[in-house]
């Protein structure tokens, strides 16, 4: 096995039974197992060692579950194919698989591995960076620090009477429908953000925004910040490099909407259950 270099602040003990995120870029690895009924069900690798060699350039990271219990996550330089005992499925996939608080762990965990991949040379001078704490890094020359990156992005679910506001954009996977969202720009508000983005992609003006939750977005490094608002001003002339489409629907005329994973499912479910 190569040599697996745990973080400067956190080895793993080898000596007790831990939970194992593995990835190989956004796959994880996956443990198969029957339950009773002969049904096959998927979880996080356990046990003293690693399930599997640790990639080359690895390092192994403490990760902390909502709970306090600690796990330890790593890279590795190559997929494992599919067998009867182990299965690699990307991180989006794996949220119909694990139960909420390991999918939230697993994401957090994928972060963690993106940030050390791109924080090994100090931005500012270029030299090797040296790990210091479980999220930060500094350059030993210059003294530069580097923590995880958090991308903000601002969605919005925008209320014309007992309609909302639905888009296919162009980087949407499949046919569904979701809300209007982008990345906050230097010197906006979140507000400022997806008032700027709903004119940019829609030509609408919005009103009486209201904050509705947050939610990670690890896919690499997001953030989304979910708000309310109600349609304004303004005519439909949707920016082409952004969407294919762009309409206003009621309850019954849905299209296909987001999956239960996004916060944008979960605005337009609070929507169908709370709207006229």
């Amino acid at each position: 096995m190569p040599q697996v270099k745990p973080n400067s602040t956190n080895a793993y003990n080898a000596t007790s039974c831990s939970v194992w995120f593995v990835f190989f870029n956004d796959q994880l690895l996956l443990k198969k197992a029957v339950n009773g009924s002969g049904k096959t069900y998927y979880q996080i690798p356990e046990g003293v060692a690693p399930p599997h060699h640790p990639g080359n350039e690895s390092v192994i990271h403490e990760v902390v579950f909502p709970n306090g219990e600690t796990a330890y996550t790593f890279s590795i330089d190559h997929i494992i194919e599919e067998n009867d005992e182990w299965v690699m499925i990307n991180l989006r996939s794996s949220f119909e698989l694990l139960a909420s608080d390991v999918y939230q762990t697993a994401g957090k965990a994928r972060q963690l591995l993106y940030w050390e991949k791109h924080s090994r040379f100090c931005p500012t001078c270029g030299t090797a960076t040296e790990q210091k704490a479980s999220t930060m890094k500094r350059c030993p020359l210059c003294g530069y620090e580097l923590y995880p990156p958090i991308a903000t992005a601002g969605i919005v679910l925008i209320r014309r009477e007992k309609e909302i506001l639905l888009v296919r954009a162009r980087n949407f996977r499949g046919n569904f429908h979701g809300l209007v969202a982008g990345f906050v720009e230097p010197g906006e508000t979140l507000e400022q953000c997806v008032e700027r983005e709903v004119m940019e992609e829609t030509g609408l003006k919005i009103k009486n925004i209201t904050y509705f939750g947050s939610q990670p977005w690890p896919y690499p490094c997001g953030l989304m910040t979910g708000f309310i608002a109600d349609y304004e001003s303004g005519e439909l002339k949707i920016q082409e490099e952004e969407l294919h489409s762009a309409a206003f629907y009621d309850k019954e005329h849905l299209p296909e909407i987001p999956q239960k994973l996004s916060i944008a499912r979960r605005m337009i479910d609070w929507w169908m259950e709370n709207g006229e």
